[in-house]
C-alpha cells in the first residue's frame, strides 16, 4: 500500500467526498441539471462524456496490446478467465440483482450493466498488491479490453431483454434495444480505447518503452482517477434529491455488489488452485473475474438510460463498493498464499 499514490490509496475516501461534493452542488445549484442539459448532443451530456473518457483513455493507453501473440503458452489461464469473466461473472450478477432488487427495474439493470463490465483498470493495481503475475494480468486486461467491443451489447441485450423472458421474470415492461448498447459501447469505450492504442503505438515506437511507460504513464495515470471522481460528482449533483430522499436505495445496491465480489473471488481463487497454476496467476485469474469495469458501467447506464436514472445511480455505486472490498481481497489473497503455497518453490515474499 505503501507504493500507491495518496490518490490511489484513499480513493474510497475520495470517492466518498466526490458524493458528498455532488450532493452540496445539487442543493445549491438548483439549475445545474438544466445548465448540463444544455450542453448535449444528442443524448449525451459533454461534461459528463469528458469525465468518462478521461476515466477510461490513461487505463487503455497502459494495455500492452503488442504482447497478445504471448496468450499462446497461457491457453489454460486464459480459457479459465473468459469463462469466469464472460459466463460466470455476467450470470452471477444477473442472480443476484433479480434476487436482492426484483422490484426495482432500475437498480436492477444497473447492476447487470456493472456485472458485464470485465475490468481493465483497477485489476492492475490489485495485481501487483498482491503479488500476482502482473505480465499474465497485463496479457488478459487486453483481451478483456478488445472482448468487450464485439461482446458487451449482445450480453447486454441477451441479460437485459432475452434471459428474464426465456425464465418468465417480470421486467415490468421493460425493454432495450441492442443498438442502444452497441452505439454507447462503441462511442465510451471505442474512441478511448483507439486513442490508447494509438498513443501507446506513437509513443513506443518514438520514444521507446522505458520512457513510454516510466515518465509518460504516471503522468497521464491520475487523469483516470480525476476523471472518475468529476463525474461522480455530476452524477450526485443529478442524483441529489432522489439519494437524499431514499438513502435505503443506496443500501440496497451495495448489499449485491458486496455479495459479488466476495463470491467472484472466492470462486475464481478456487478454480486457479485446483487448475494448479499457481499462486501467482491464481492471484491473477481471481482479481480480474472480480474485478468490473465500472468506467465502462456508468459510460454505459448514464449513454443509454440518462444521467437522472436509477441505472446511473447503480452504476455510481459500484466504484464505492468495489475499491474498499478489493483492497481487503487483497490481504485475503496474501493469508491463502501463505496457507495454501508454502511449500510451493519459487513464490515472491510478500
Amino acid at each position: 500500500m505503501k507504493s500507491l499514490s495518496a490518490l490511489d490509496r484513499f480513493l474510497p475516501l475520495w470517492i466518498g467526498l466526490a458524493m458528498a461534493c455532488g450532493l452540496l452542488l445539487g442543493s445549491f445549484v438548483p439549475d445545474l441539471e438544466a445548465s448540463l442539459d444544455s450542453l448535449r448532443i444528442g443524448t449525451i451530456s459533454l461534461p459528463i462524456a469528458l469525465g468518462l473518457f478521461l476515466m477510461m483513455y490513461p487505463v487503455l493507453a497502459k494495455v500492452r496490446y503488442e504482447e497478445l501473440g504471448s496468450l499462446r503458452g497461457e491457453r489454460r489461464l486464459m480459457a479459465a478467465s473468459l469463462v469466469l469473466n464472460w459466463i460466470v461473472g455476467p450470470l452471477l450478477m444477473f442472480a443476484l440483482a433479480w434476487i436482492f432488487l426484483a422490484d426495482q427495474p432500475e437498480f436492477r439493470t444497473g447492476l447487470i450493466i456493472v456485472g458485464l463490465a470485465r475490468c481493465i483498470a483497477m485489476v492492475l493495481v490489485w495485481s501487483d498488491l498482491a503479488c500476482a503475475d502482473r505480465e499474465a494480468t497485463a496479457l488478459l486486461v487486453a483481451i478483456n479490453s478488445l472482448f468487450q467491443i464485439v461482446a458487451y451489447s449482445l450480453l447486454g441485450w441477451f441479460y437485459l431483454s432475452v434471459l428474464p423472458g426465456w425464465l418468465a421474470l417480470d421486467t415490468q415492461g421493460f425493454e432495450i434495444s441492442i443498438w442502444e448498447v452497441a452505439r454507447t459501447t462503441l462511442i465510451f469505450l471505442g474512441i478511448p480505447l483507439v486513442a490508447g492504442y494509438v498513443t501507446r503505438l506513437v509513443g513506443l515506437r518514438r520514444r521507446g518503452r522505458a520512457w513510454y511507460e516510466e515518465r509518460f504513464l504516471p503522468r497521464i495515470g491520475p487523469l483516470a482517477l480525476y476523471g472518475l471522481l468529476f463525474t461522480i460528482a455530476l452524477l450526485f449533483a443529478i442524483q441529489g434529491e432522489a439519494i437524499t430522499d431514499a438513502p435505503w436505495d443506496v443500501v440496497r445496491i451495495a448489499a449485491p455488489l458486496l455479495a459479488y465480489f466476495l463470491l467472484m473471488f472466492g470462486v475464481s481463487f478456487w478454480t486457479g488452485w485446483t487448475m494448479n497454476l499457481g499462486y501467482e496467476r491464481t492471484a491473477t485469474l481471481a482479481f480480474t473475474a472480480a474485478s468490473n469495469n465500472f468506467e465502462l458501467a456508468i459510460a454505459v447506464a448514464v449513454g443509454v438510460f440518462g444521467a437522472t436514472s436509477g441505472e446511473a445511480l447503480a452504476g455510481v455505486v459500484g466504484p464505492l463498493i468495489e475499491v474498499p472490498v478489493l483492497v481487503a481481497l487483497v490481504y485475503v489473497a496474501l493469508w491463502l498464499r501463505r496457507r495454501l503455497y508454502r511449500r510451493t518453490q519459487g513464490l515472491r515474499e510478500g
